[in-house]
């Protein structure tokens, strides 16, 4: 059954988690949409939804040529089709090739890929590369093995692809970053006791209620350097977005490592509003794999940076506030102040 408040509240934020969960139907003009769709919102009293486009045809209304309601199955078929090529390929495929699979144009098929998978083809096919080396030298494996395991060319290529991403050097790597600096202060804010760290490239962890023993749990090796002026403006950047969750925080800069599926989750949890709410469910569906909740649950559960990835957005498919590594009166305070 379809919750007809949802359903419209969907539609009013063009919510692309919903298409191909129903589509709307607007009886003034016969045509029927998917939720996302671009064009004006139709007047509520002239909105019917349908479970399928098939239904909203059986009653005589036919699908919008802006949004095409229709290819939501065949968007998901080609990003998965797309993926499989890439993740096969010894090369990164070209995004023309990865178009011509789908039967689309590039353009279009970089937005679809896009929606689906919250990275371009080519962001998705190094991130599955960093990933692949990430485990190879975890595992033992010498640097320059790791890289060409990985599927790079060369090591300048891993270098130039991995710049400001993985955080370190793919020795620092091998060696638990033993060599990596992180400065660090605990801060009083309204929330609780809140420890912040950074590198040099970024925020590196955000949580409540710890200090230096959980930070060394994170980073046993490095060197963990308490204060630091050089810091203190980026620290009170980081502050007041906490005080304040709704403001934007896009420019404070992150240094954050995970898989390729955890760096997907975590860019999904950016692109939810403040101010709005999504499900494990929801949140895997803009992944383009609405049946991986659990392992979206667990990518969330390894973000090291609270509020800056935003992960206290997500809730229960029930409406509860869901779990939260800090607490849920902290989850609730969070949501609160976003207005939620």
């Amino acid at each position: 059954m379809i919750d007809h408040t949802q359903a419209w509240a969907a539609v009013k934020r063009r919510d692309r988690t919903y298409d191909g969960r129903f589509v709307t139907g607007v009886l003034t003009t016969g045509i029927y949409c998917r939720p996302s769709c671009a064009a004006r919102h139709p007047v509520r009293e002239n909105v019917r939804f349908f479970a399928s486009g098939a239904e909203a045809r059986a009653v005589g209304l036919r699908a919008c040529k802006r949004c095409l309601p229709d290819d939501v199955s065949r968007d998901e078929a080609a990003v998965l089709a797309a993926i499989d090529e890439i993740r096969q390929a010894e090369d990164a495929p070209s995004l023309a090739a990865l178009a011509q699979i789908a039967g689309y144009s590039p353009t279009h098929f970089q937005r679809v890929f896009k929606r689906a998978t919250g990275l371009s083809p080519a962001a998705y096919a190094r991130a599955l590369r960093e990933e692949r080396a990430r485990d190879a030298l975890s595992a033992g494996e010498s640097v320059t093995g790791a890289i060409y395991a990985a599927g790079y060319g060369s090591a300048s290529r891993f270098y130039e692809d991995t710049k400001g991403r993985l955080g370190m050097t793919a020795s620092d790597w091998k060696d638990g970053g033993r060599d990596r600096t992180i400065h660090w202060t605990v801060v009083a804010t309204s929330l609780g006791d809140m420890l912040v760290a950074a590198t040099g490239k970024g925020v590196c962890c955000l949580s409540f209620n710890e200090g230096e023993a959980e930070l060394r749990a994170r980073f046993p090796k490095a060197e963990l350097v308490e204060g630091g002026e050089d810091f203190r403006a980026l620290f009170d950047e980081v502050v007041a977005v906490v005080e304040d969750p709704a403001r934007d925080n896009s420019h404070i800069p992150l240094d954050v490592k995970g898989t390729a599926f955890q760096q997907r989750c975590w860019e999904a949890l950016r692109q939810i509003p403040a101010g709005e709410t999504r499900s494990y469910g929801e949140q895997a569906a803009m992944l383009g794999n609405p049946k991986a909740s659990r392992a979206v649950g667990g990518a969330n559960g390894a973000n090291n940076i609270a509020v800056l990835i935003p992960c206290h957005r997500v809730i229960a498919a029930d409406g509860g506030l869901g779990g939260y590594a800090y607490g849920t009166e902290i989850k609730a305070e969070l949501l609160r102040r976003e207005g939620k």
